[in-house]
């Protein structure tokens, strides 16, 4: 029973890895031409979708109201962040071994600074998109933006557009839940020894 608060640690810190098997975010569109919604996944290291060429049919969507097409390739982000989980899960799972429970507070901070820059990466993304429109579109609507939300839902001229963490994104809220109770665990052993 000694080394519990290890052990969760340990998983907690692995669990950053899920990001590389299931996506972390989600975004649906439904409107009535697309009443089961058109939903697209971003991953630590992609953008897919629902179906084969449902980033092409958003790419058109998004053509009509003048906002750029969707190209994965441009986001750098891509790049760095499977860095930066590799690197978190790994110093994590070393941290857990320590048993430094002040240690394992600072790595959930950590962890905590990188999500809020990532949603903050994100919103920055979701703004450009949404507001940044060409002036030749078809569909013009003054005052208009179709910036999607960060978190949550929110109507889009016909379009219900939905923003929600998805299964890797869920892991990571487990991540940080696991990671406290195993640092409160340490914390409170240390405190009775």
């Amino acid at each position: 029973m000694k080394s519990f608060p290890k052990i969760l640690f340990f998983l907690a810190a692995a669990m950053m890895l899920t990001l590389f098997v299931f996506p972390m975010w989600s975004i649906t569109l439904i409107a009535p031409q697309y009443p089961k919604g058109v939903t697209m996944y971003i991953w630590i290291n992609k953008i897919t979708g629902s179906e084969e060429g449902t980033l092409q049919n958003i790419n058109i969507l998004n053509h009509y109201v003048g906002m750029k097409y969707i190209e994965p390739d441009d986001f750098k982000e891509f790049k760095y962040f499977p860095i930066v989980v590799l690197a978190m899960s790994a110093l994590g799972m070393i941290l857990a071994f320590t048993g430094r429970w002040k240690w394992w507070m600072g790595w959930l901070l950590l962890g905590l600074v990188g999500c809020a820059l990532g949603l903050y990466d994100f919103y920055q993304w979701e703004y450009d998109y949404g507001h940044n429109l060409s002036p030749t579109a078809p569909i013009k609507v003054p005052g208009m933006a179709y910036q999607p939300p960060l978190i949550g839902n929110k109507t889009l001229l016909n379009f219900l557009a939905k923003s929600w963490p998805y299964i890797g994104g869920w892991f990571i809220g487990g991540t940080f839940i696991l990671g406290t109770i195993a640092t409160w665990l340490q914390k409170r052993k240390t405190v009775v020894q």
